[in-house]
């Protein structure tokens, strides 16, 4: 078996940890083709909902750096084209592919990769490291890294997959060979009509004011927040 020398390494920074529920705010990719890095792509992505504080003091991206910044939809042909057939990388990279996934469903676009995961890689060949996370393995190995932001976070995980490869890869060939992604998430609909009526009755009765836009969320979102609102303030 070869090593991989050709991939792209992927890395999001997100409201949260769950794709279902939580928004991509800024996408990082490097592209690397014979062992050499070949291209890149950043941007910050609109949420279309405010950030909470933790978020902020977790990877330094401030609301106003999002406000002007494209929604997923404009930006995912983008970066789907940029990913082509390559091999993900990523550092956990299901996490990555899991929010990319979702929304090329939502977009009805197809999104299915194979990925190789150095999370993975270093928990089997180091498991006497008190961590395996990525800040932890660059220090470990004086790589150089600029934490939770992700063009940064996906260079080092490069960086990171080359080492790993130098010291570990002969003889353990199939440690470092790309599987499938398997992740199966439901296209998300619009928020209803009557869901719409309910949320802005709700909103002027209680004289609340949001971040979000009423019109762009989706059926399940409307139907958490209906609820929230139900649950605080009653109909």
């Amino acid at each position: 078996m070869e090593k991989i020398n050709s991939y792209v390494c992927l890395d999001l920074e997100t409201t949260g940890l769950d794709p279902k529920k939580n928004k991509i705010i800024e996408i990082g990719a490097v592209k690397v083709i014979d062992g050499r890095m070949a291209g890149e792509m950043e941007t910050f992505v609109n949420p279309g909902i405010k950030l909470e504080e933790r978020i902020v003091e977790l990877t330094g991206i401030r609301d106003e750096q999002l406000t002007g910044a494209p929604e997923i939809g404009e930006v995912l042909p983008e970066l789907l084209s940029f990913i082509g057939e390559d091999v993900l990388l990523g550092h956990g990279v299901l996490f990555d592919y899991s929010f990319v996934k979702k929304a090329a469903v939502n977009q009805k676009l197809s999104f299915e990769k194979k990925g190789i995961d150095t999370l993975k890689i270093a928990r089997k060949f180091l498991p006497d490291l008190e961590s395996r996370s990525l800040g932890f393995l660059c220090r470990h190995f004086a790589i150089e890294h600029r934490a939770h932001r992700a063009l940064a976070d996906a260079k080092a995980t490069a960086a990171l997959y080359e080492k790993l490869t130098e010291l570990f890869y002969e003889g353990n060939e199939a440690a470092f060979q790309p599987i499938p992604l398997l992740y199966h998430p439901k296209r998300e609909t619009p928020i209803t009509i009557p869901q719409k009526e309910q949320l802005y009755k709700l909103l002027d009765k209680h004289k609340i004011e949001v971040e979000y836009e009423v019109e762009k969320l989706t059926r399940n979102e409307a139907s958490r927040i209906i609820s929230q609102l139900l649950a605080e303030f009653g109909r």
